[in-house]
């Protein structure tokens, strides 16, 4: 069974239909127990970062993805759900996250006004690793994007996918059993898809 983690961001069932396409068993759920007994942890995540984490906190869903990650279930992180695994945001910040990546999430700084920000739409992203959730996709795919901030791991061999948006954007890490991305899956179309189905199909 996948858990789906809700923390009320709203693209939950996007995330929730895309999963289910790829033949996942999927449960949605605020409950922290129900994610500590999931086979493979789902978080995607839009809307402000200190919010996101309140919730995560308040319903002890926090300790729980922690705990997940530690005991070596497979975890992707979409989104929010990739930028609350460091240490800080400075977004209404700085804020501190979950502190499973070393690194932090800072606003996005296009070196010119023509480069607008947030960064809405769809990018190409180019592999740095080889990586099994990537398998049949092609270097330089076009993926969706959505938001205003962005990840900056302490360790740069972590990152996997990265976009350009006028500054380098990782686009997506790998750690262990831990994948994140910052582009939407769930809104990548056929590419996406293809995403989610290596998550769902690996052991």
């Amino acid at each position: 069974m996948i858990a789906v983690v809700d923390v009320c961001s709203g693209n939950l069932r996007s995330v929730e239909r895309a999963l289910a396409k790829v033949g996942a068993d999927v449960v949605v759920t605020r409950d922290a127990d129900v994610v500590r007994r999931a086979d493979k942890i789902v978080m995607p995540g839009q809307g402000a970062f200190g919010i996101f984490m309140r919730g995560l906190v308040e319903r002890d869903l926090g300790e729980a993805v922690r705990e997940a990650i530690a005991s070596g279930r497979p975890y992707l992180g979409i989104c929010l759900g990739m930028q609350v695994l460091f240490e800080t945001s400075e977004e209404q910040g700085p804020i501190a996250g979950l502190g499973v990546i070393a690194g932090h999430v800072v606003r996005l700084v296009p070196p010119t006004p023509a480069i607008k920000v947030p960064h809405i739409g769809w990018n190409q992203c180019v592999h740095q690793r080889p990586d099994p959730l990537l398998d049949g996709i092609a270097d330089g795919a076009y993926l969706y994007f959505d938001h205003s901030y962005h990840a900056r791991p302490a360790d740069p061999a972590l990152v996997t996918l990265a976009a350009d948006h006028g500054v380098p954007i990782t686009a997506a890490i790998r750690k262990d059993n831990l994948f994140a991305c910052q582009f939407h899956p769930e809104k990548s179309q056929t590419v996406g898809l293809q995403l989610l189905h290596n998550f769902v199909a690996r052991p």
